[in-house]
């Protein structure tokens, strides 16, 4: 695992699944590798009263319900649709259902504007469809066609950004939960073994690229991941998330507790400022996600690391913050600035603490890129 940049969940919790599939006495659904309950437990992490030998970490932060529902869904003939904004862990969740369901996560399709038939179908080995003509040896299945002969679990990302002729082909798979080839004289079908299903996913913010058809929208329940708002449960993700990071860098460093409250302090401003707003040129371009949060601080620490005095600080943070959300210039520029002004000046004159060196900091991003 260390010679991989990123390993899929399988692999970088495959001990941790191996354990649990050893202890699981539970029902399992069709082919699963983990039992409902299990798969549950992997996810969310164990408590005191499940009784296991061993502790079980949390990987994913949220609602419970979300989970579940999820699990369920999963559990029968439909496909599941995570929906949310940007950076609120739809994709994260999908691979460690399917990493808990059937051991991989790898089968994935990317959906945009250049999706087609053939990246949820198949398509063609076209020097050995010259040489032996087409068969099934000479055909090159997606990875959805894959999960279907496997009984395995399919992703689709970003399913709105597909045109809607690559979402009419899925409306197909999620109805028959079979493949025509009609190239192929015989066996030209490829059928679905139990145990497959779809995750995808969409971002809310992407409503009106390509709106789902009503026909596709009844073969999915629907899960909507909110925005995390609770500071304790952005701070746990956040601290997960950059501890992640930090190993993959092989970097020791405690992020300051005090450093972590400026920065969920700062998000929480601007996502109120973004909230009160009259018009999209008064919002960040940014989604303010939790996402972008672990990215700034990433962006900190390495930047610390890298070029400072191996410490993180609130110099360093407010540089990161301003540099990370300014992607329109001059309107983002414009309302940082004036964030900077109107929050973390009088803030940093009544509490003290991080406050003036992250004000300072600020200003001099600003400064730079203006």
């Amino acid at each position: 695992m260390s010679d991989l940049l990123r390993a899929p969940a399988e692999i970088k919790y495959a001990e941790e699944l191996a354990w649990l599939e050893s202890v699981d006495d539970h029902p399992k659904p069709f082919s699963w590798r983990l039992s409902p309950k299990m798969v549950r437990l992997f996810i969310l992490g164990s408590e005191r009263a499940d009784g296991l030998d061993r502790e079980i970490t949390q990987k994913w932060y949220g609602d419970r319900s979300f989970v579940e529902r999820s699990i369920v869904t999963l559990a029968s003939d439909r496909g599941l649709l995570l929906i949310g904004d940007p950076g609120t862990g739809k994709s994260w969740l999908a691979e460690l259902l399917s990493a808990a369901i059937c051991r991989n996560s790898t089968l994935v399709v990317q959906g945009t504007a250049g999706t087609t038939e053939d990246h949820i179908k198949y398509s063609w080995n076209v020097s050995m469809v010259i040489a032996k003509g087409q068969s099934r040896e000479s055909m090159i299945p997606s990875p959805i066609m894959t999960a279907m002969e496997t009984g395995a679990i399919g992703r689709f990302e970003e399913l709105t950004r597909s045109t809607s002729d690559v979402q009419d082909a899925l409306i197909s798979i999620l109805s028959e939960k079979y493949i025509s080839v009609p190239e192929l004289d015989s066996d030209n079908i490829v059928f679905a073994k139990p145990g497959f299903s779809v995750i995808a996913t969409a971002n809310s913010r992407d409503r009106g690229v390509n709106d789902l058809s009503s026909a596709l929208k009844r073969r999915f329940n629907f899960v909507r991941i909110p925005v995390v708002t609770n500071k304790k449960s952005e701070a746990e993700i956040v601290r997960f998330r950059t501890e992640e990071l930090l190993r993959r860098h092989s970097i020791e460093l405690d992020v300051p507790p005090t450093l972590l409250d400026v920065l969920l302090q700062s998000f929480a401003d601007l996502r109120a400022s973004a909230a009160a707003a009259g018009s999209d040129d008064e919002k960040l371009e940014s989604a303010l996600s939790t996402a972008e949060q672990i990215g700034v601080l990433e962006d900190a620490i390495l930047h610390g690391n890298f070029f400072g005095e191996r410490d993180l600080t609130a110099r360093t943070l407010a540089s990161s913050l301003v540099g990370s959300l300014a992607r329109r210039d001059p309107e983002d520029l414009a309302i940082l600035n004036k964030y900077l002004h109107g929050v973390v000046e009088p803030r940093s004159k009544e509490e003290g603490g991080s406050w003036p060196e992250f004000l300072e900091g600020g200003r001099e991003t600003i400064a730079t890129l203006s």
